[in-house]
């Protein structure tokens, strides 16, 4: 009789139930089959799996095996079937059966030759899904046991190879259920604090502004002026990490395979800053079996792109969806993938090919065609989805040299948590947890203005001929600007503050 053990595939951040059947018999002694779609590493799971099981002491059957992966019509990738294709395989022709002990149990796992269960990606959205299904218990490699652990209800079992869990299952050795560890929230890991840094207080007001509602930053200066330095600063002002936001991005980065195997949760705020060569498939994802890109795992933190306009347009024109609504869908012709992509966009770029152009000291080299092309390899619809843009001037040797003491990051870290905290309470049950993430019907609710303020941005969109877009998002600004004023208004100097950080050729 065919023995059924529940296993899972991972579609992007979701799961779906696989049921993995083994049979026995009706063909040529010793042939072995998997079925319904596995890809190269499913069907290499026939050596790993016969190795694995000799090589813990059991003999393999000399009969035909037949696996099949049900359902059918999707396809199968990656190695983590091995293990739940070892347990259907030995209860098919195990006179102890296994039927009781894999009730509402699912199990996950790569093998090694000797047996030794290797850790997997994509293990969290597996068992959290897998609660949702009713599974009671679940198996996977020790080192991924803390990350399905998040899966709160779940009994999980981790386990260092496959004699182990063979010996739990037949209730002759058990394994330790693995334990809950505690959420605790680090530092930013950023090495640049904002003390470090001479002068700029308007660039660092800005970034300011940008950490506390989370606001899209363009940045612009000559060479040396300091952009990539602030940019590199500003995890250190982002508050810690909540709770279902650290879920979000381990589920990304175990999805991605870029979590770290024994590490239960990403606990800090990632700064991803991909070269200006990368292509458009590594920064929005995807691939024959789509992976998240860097937009999503700069999720809930930084993406800083330097040389701005040497990223390929093409490249650049990808950002539109992510930066307006903060997902990403990746089409395939056989599935359409769907990753979250809520990132800080910090950007930084020369005003000209030279970089000198409008400098006090240093001439600029480049023509006017020259600068035209440059600034132009960046697309109106791209700045337009840009909330604040400042210019970075080049600091003089007496302001380099000054010892002012600067602000440290651990005290604008303060003000932006308490401004985050007051759009969290204000956002509660919307979908929202920043200002920049609001949409026009809620900009209309939590933004309106007083008479005064409402005539002052009439005139400032007639004059700068502000798009729709544009003037929500100048809402959204002033709105963070009023929190970090402590007001519940906004008011003209909110306005007047918010406005001076749209592009100039408005």
């Amino acid at each position: 009789m065919p023995a059924k053990i529940l296993s899972a595939a991972c579609l992007g951040l979701d799961a779906l139930p696989v049921e993995v059947e083994a049979d026995t018999g009706g063909g040529q002694l010793g042939s072995f089959a998997i079925v319904g779609l596995p890809d190269v590493a499913v069907q290499e799971a026939k050596e790993r799996v016969r190795s694995a099981i000799k090589n813990t002491g059991l003999e393999f059957p000399k009969i035909k095996i037949t696996v099949n992966l049900a359902p059918a019509d999707v396809r199968k990738q990656g190695p983590s079937y091995d293990l739940p294709i070892a347990i259907s395989i030995l209860s098919a022709v195990s006179k102890t059966s296994f039927t009781a002990a894999t009730d509402n149990t699912l199990f996950i796992g790569e093998l090694a030759l000797n047996g030794d269960l290797r850790p997997i990606s994509g293990v969290l959205p597996i068992a959290l899904a897998a609660r949702q299904w009713g599974v009671k218990q679940i198996f996977v490699p020790i080192a991924n046991a803390r990350e399905a652990k998040l899966a709160h209800g779940l009994k999980v079992y981790g386990a260092k190879n496959l004699a182990d869990v063979l010996k739990h299952l037949v209730g002759k050795t058990l394994l330790l259920e693995t334990e809950e560890a505690p959420f605790e929230p680090t530092n930013q890991g950023s090495d640049v604090d904002m003390s470090e840094i001479q002068g700029q207080s308007l660039v660092k007001r800005a970034l300011e502004i940008a950490a506390a509602g989370g606001h899209n930053i363009l940045m612009s200066g000559p060479p040396g002026s300091g952009k990539t330095l602030l940019a590199r600063a500003m995890t250190s002002i982002l508050p810690n990490l909540l709770l279902e936001e650290s879920l979000e991005l381990t589920k990304i980065y175990s999805v991605a395979g870029r979590l770290d195997h024994g590490k239960s949760l990403i606990t800090s705020r990632p700064f991803r800053s991909p070269h200006h060569t990368a292509s458009g498939v590594s920064l929005v994802g995807g691939g024959t079996w789509p992976k998240p890109g860097e937009i999503s795992l700069a999720h809930r933190g930084v993406l800083f792109l330097d040389e701005f306009p040497e990223f390929s347009r093409q490249t650049l024109e990808n950002l539109r969806q992510p930066l307006e609504d903060g997902i990403i869908h990746v089409s395939r012709a056989a599935s359409t993938m769907v990753f979250p992509a809520k990132f800080i966009l910090v950007a930084a770029m020369n005003p000209c090919p030279c970089g000198f152009l409008n400098d006090p000291e240093k001439a600029c080299m480049c023509s006017a065609g020259q600068i035209m092309s440059y600034q132009k390899k960046v697309s109106g619809p791209i700045l337009d989805r840009i909330d604040l843009h400042v210019e970075v001037p080049r600091l003089s040797f007496d302001e380099l040299n000054k010892n002012n003491q600067e602000e440290k990051s651990l005290k604008i870290k303060e003000r932006v948590t308490n401004v985050r905290k007051r759009q969290y309470l204000r956002f509660k049950g919307s979908g929202c947890l920043t200002n920049a993430e609001m949409s026009s019907q809620i900009a209309r609710q939590h933004c309106q203005l007083d008479e005064i303020s409402a005539t002052m941005m009439k005139q400032a969109a007639e004059v700068m001929h502000l798009s729709a877009r544009s003037y929500y998002r100048v809402l959204k600004v002033a709105r963070t600007i009023a929190d970090l004023d402590g007001s519940e208004k906004i008011g003209q100097k909110h306005i007047a503050e918010a406005l001076q950080y749209r592009p100039k050729t408005e």
